[in-house]
């Protein structure tokens, strides 16, 4: 049978700080993220269902993208669990949204914790072939399950 990737895109911004970074990401600072995730299955075969011959439908991916990570990363931000509760509380006194995460909030840290994420919410018959997660225009971290 023949294997077919399909990709979508999502935005969403979000801040992060970086614990005890040597640099100016140490400091609380947003990106606009842009995310394509990839999956990679094979076509429906079922003559006369309207979903055949697709690996997914789009709106189908984009409600698992949206419900299980734009929805929760827009607009939040994330912080590693190694700062003080103390300063998680002050955080928390002025912003909802906070994730805190046991990770230092790296792109390359937030694609592989957005894979582990998606992985659990796909349909049986399609996998997560690549992610792709832009911080910046010019810069993106990128996780390929073929490497993992």
């Amino acid at each position: 049978m023949t294997k077919i990737r399909v990709t979508k895109r999502f935005h969403f911004e979000m801040a992060h700080a970086l614990y005890q970074y040597d640099g100016l990401c140490r400091n609380i600072h947003g990106h606009s993220y842009n995310l394509q995730v990839t999956l990679i299955g094979e076509t429906k075969k079922q003559p006369g269902n309207p979903k055949d011959g697709m690996v997914l439908d789009f709106s189908d991916l984009k409600a698992v993208v949206k419900s299980k990570i734009v929805n929760r990363f827009d607009h939040a931000l994330m912080v590693n669990s190694l700062f003080s509760k103390k300063q998680i509380d002050l955080l928390k006194q002025t912003s909802e949204r906070i994730i805190v995460v046991d990770f230092q909030p790296t792109s390359e840290n937030i694609v592989t914790y957005i894979s582990e994420i998606l992985k659990q919410h796909l349909p049986s018959g399609v996998s997560l072939f690549s992610i792709r997660l832009y911080e910046t225009v010019t810069s993106y971290a990128e996780w390929f399950a073929a490497d993992n």
